[in-house]
């Protein structure tokens, strides 16, 4: 990991990377339903090319940057769903469940600034996996984490206290997350005491369960239609 230095010219084009980014996403939106091979390819380029630049320019602000894979899929979902009018804030939340339980593998990132705000651990579902999780569900009862694109909704207090609701935008793979309760809470199993006597976070019942010292600053900083990403490997990645 590191952070690189860029001068004052480089920096101003990064900031404009975004911008440049939504259009290229409208613009694909727009061709016909078979564009040429060629006009595909020069788009995805672009697309990837910008997405990679703004991961190198992403101020770590002190926290471990996310993986290079799993920030690209966050980042392109984020700004189609920006564009769709999904979404309202500039915040992206990553999640990456390829990570084992037992480092921070959320990440709040204001995209707007191209800054890391808060990394922190974070659970899967208890049917998910130990350590690592490998099965996941959109089924009530499943207690399985579920993968893909939300948006966050509105905050109550609740058994876990101060909470956080999900709404699924995916169909069959997380759309089912307001029925199954799947939530942002915190947890006393989402601890480093916990991993040190253990060697890896204690689980949920499929919600991204946070640090009970933390939840409230998380929470006040994505809820309100920001976008909230989980990430797994697929073959096809």
């Amino acid at each position: 990991m590191y952070k690189p230095k860029f001068n004052i010219k480089i920096t101003l084009i990064y900031k404009i990377i975004p911008f440049l980014l939504i259009g290229l996403f409208a613009f694909t939106t727009n061709l016909s339903s078979n564009p040429t091979p060629k006009t595909s390819r020069v788009v995805e380029t672009t697309v990837v090319e910008g997405v990679e630049s703004s991961y190198k320019s992403l101020k770590t602000n002190n926290f471990e940057l996310p993986q290079l894979e799993s920030f690209s899929n966050a980042l392109e979902g984020f700004y189609k769903l920006k564009e769709k009018g999904l979404i309202q804030k500039d915040l992206l939340t990553l999640v990456d469940f390829s990570l084992s339980s037992a480092v921070k593998r959320l990440w709040v990132i204001d995209v707007k600034n191209n800054i890391i705000l808060f990394q922190s651990l974070v659970a899967h579902g208890k049917n998910s996996g130990n350590e690592f999780a490998n099965q996941f569900s959109n089924k009530s009862e499943s207690h399985k984490s579920s993968l893909g694109f939300y948006t966050t909704g509105e905050t109550y207090f609740g058994k876990h206290g101060f909470s956080l609701r999900l709404d699924g935008l995916e169909t069959g793979i997380n759309n089912n997350a307001r029925n199954r309760a799947i939530v942002i809470h915190g947890a006393d199993y989402v601890s480093e005491s916990f991993i040190q006597q253990n060697g890896r976070l204690g689980r949920s019942f499929g919600c991204p369960s946070v640090p009970i010292e933390n939840t409230q600053q998380i929470i006040n900083i994505i809820k309100d239609k920001s976008c909230f990403f989980v990430y797994y490997p697929s073959k096809k990645n």
